[in-house]
C-alpha cells in the first residue's frame, strides 16, 4: 500500500478576540507552501530591516509553516505585529 502524505487544515485568525477565521482546505505541507507561498514571499521582502526576523520559503515541516507564516505577517506589519496568528488541524485519512 502506498504512504499518503498527510493532510492539514491551516487556520488563520486576526487578533484574540474576534471571530475572524480563515480557514484553507486539507492540503498536504507542499500544497500549504504553494498556498501560502504569497504571504511567505510578503516576509522575506521585510526580513532585512532591523528587528525583522528571516523567514523559509520552503520550510520541512508543518510547524515550520507556521511559525513562518506568523513571522511573516509580523514582518509585513508597519509597528512589527500583524495581530494575526495561525494554527493546524491535523485530518485523517478516511479509508
Amino acid at each position: 500500500m502506498a504512504k499518503t502524505e498527510k493532510r492539514y487544515i491551516i487556520t488563520n485568525r486576526k487578533g484574540c478576540f474576534t471571530s475572524r477565521e480563515y480557514k484553507s482546505g486539507p492540503l498536504t505541507l507542499a500544497e500549504a507552501i504553494m498556498y501560502y507561498s504569497y504571504t511567505l514571499e510578503c516576509g522575506v521582502s521585510y526580513q532585512y530591516e532591523k528587528g525583522n526576523k528571516k523567514i523559509n520559503c520552503n520550510p520541512k515541516t508543518i510547524k515550520g509553516l507556521i511559525t513562518n507564516l506568523t513571522n511573516a505577517q509580523n514582518n509585513s506589519a508597519a509597528n512589527g505585529y500583524g495581530g494575526h496568528y495561525s494554527y493546524e488541524e491535523y485530518v485523517p485519512e478516511i479509508a
